[in-house]
């Protein structure tokens, strides 16, 4: 019976990166997964495994968020600018799930990192320069969105082995 289990357990750290396309929390429903595991099964892994993957987590939220405002900032952004480009992120996210088979949150997240560092920018500021700290605010997010993918997929692969029995 424990094969099925981890079988089950291991399809559901697959499909939780799927959840990365949607803007959804992917990492964390990952480690809950493999917090669970640990405590059905003690002996497969350490409790020390499941923080350092949490940690993993961790670093990688807050490395989107990071690497969006330095590359706002890097491309022009103010303080303002960068807090526009996260707070359009996030509204991009939420607004655009329900399109696109919620696919759309990725491309709205995107787009919102992009329009909201553009909104704050604008007042006050030459029109060429803003969209520079919005096109920043954009490529940020999306390496940001792309390290913390891949960050995911480490904490998937390297969860797999201590879950199969």
């Amino acid at each position: 019976m424990e094969y099925v289990w981890a079988v089950l357990t291991i399809l559901g750290l697959l499909f939780s990166q799927v959840l990365q396309l949607f803007s959804m929390p992917a990492n964390w429903v990952a480690i809950g997964l493999v917090a669970l595991w640990k405590f059905l099964y003690p002996e497969s892994m350490t409790w020390n495994f499941v923080i350092v993957i949490g940690v993993t987590a961790a670093v990688a939220e807050g490395l989107e968020f990071f690497l969006q405002a330095r590359y706002a900032g890097k491309y022009g952004a103010s303080t303002r600018g960068n807090v526009g480009g996260i707070i359009g992120a996030i509204a991009g996210a939420i607004f655009g799930a329900p399109f696109f088979l919620g696919m759309g949150a990725l491309v709205g997240a995107l787009g919102g990192a992009y329009l909201g560092c553009l909104i704050a920018e604008m007042p006050g500021r030459a029109k060429a320069e803003a969209f520079r700290a919005a096109k920043g605010a954009f490529m940020g997010k999306a390496l940001g969105f792309t390290i913390k993918t891949a960050l995911g997929a480490c904490i998937v692969v390297v969860s797999i082995p201590r879950i199969w029995p």
